[in-house]
């Protein structure tokens, strides 16, 4: 079945200002922060059809979500679409996935002098479904909650997220298995790679280290790379000139950027 990208999630744990300090460093439009019902807080960059959103933890003693915890810092989700939550549930179930118990949760939206409720439903894999991190669809109830007009332009020009790189040691087998989940289109590419290729494509930055699968990087496209490049040295974060591409690590959250023109 087509499984358009809803969006990638980072999870910065109880570091979340610090994570939206380098993305706004880098040029991005950041939402205001949103409380999750669930227990967890974010910020979203918003694209014409999908996002990259930042996932954390509140630091003031409120309810905390246990599966950010249990999951490592970095890219640890990916999201796909769906327009009926109860019917991909089905489908996934029929083709032999195991699934979490389907999900409704919502978080209070301020845009402007106006407030409103975006309301969520998600299909989750079941835990370590796909090793690399969760992976999981996404029925938006009120999308014009989340994609708001002020929301959508970003100072460093960045136009789209266009890809995620997955790092495995067995490369055929991982891509088998997202194969079977369905296909995402041309506009968005799930690349798998061994550890050995991930390191050559991104060497001189601090890599992650060898061993698990993991979601590795973050591709975009459209931008002025010397304006990305400019925030990066501004916030000190390690960063590679490679064949016309800009190249950006965030050691701390074990992810790389990568932005084409």
């Amino acid at each position: 079945m087509a499984i358009p990208l809803d969006h990638l999630v980072i999870n910065a744990h109880f570091a979340t200002d610090r994570a939206a300090q380098w993305f706004r460093a880098l040029g991005f439009t950041l939402t205001p922060r949103g409380h999750h019902s669930l227990g967890s807080i974010n910020h979203l960059m918003m694209f014409a059809d999908r996002y990259l959103e930042i996932v954390g933890l509140p630091t003031d003693g409120g309810r905390v979500r246990q599966e950010l915890l249990d999951s490592p810092q970095g890219i640890d989700g990916l999201v796909f679409a769906t327009g009926d939550a109860k019917a991909t549930a089905r489908a996934l179930a029929d083709a032999g996935f195991a699934l979490q118990p389907v999900q409704d949760f919502s978080r209070e939206v301020v845009s402007g002098d106006q407030r409103g409720l975006a309301r969520f439903t998600t299909v989750r894999l079941a835990a370590g479904s796909f090793p690399a991190g969760r992976v999981y669809f996404c029925q938006h109830h009120t999308p014009e909650w989340v994609w708001r007009p002020e929301w959508l332009g970003h100072e460093n020009q960045v136009r789209s997220m266009t890809g995620l790189t997955v790092i495995s040691d067995d490369v055929e087998a991982c891509e088998r298995q997202y194969q079977r989940l369905g296909d995402p289109g041309p506009d968005f590419a799930l690349r798998i790679v061994d550890y050995p290729a991930f390191a050559r494509q991104f060497d001189g930055l601090p890599l992650p280290a060898a061993g698990r699968e993991m979601f590795a990087a973050v591709h975009f496209q459209g931008g002025d790379l010397a304006r990305i490049a400019r925030g990066a040295g501004e916030q000190k974060l390690p960063l590679c000139w490679r064949e016309g591409r800009l190249q950006v690590a965030l050691p701390e959250l074990t992810t790389l950027l990568e932005f084409l023109p």
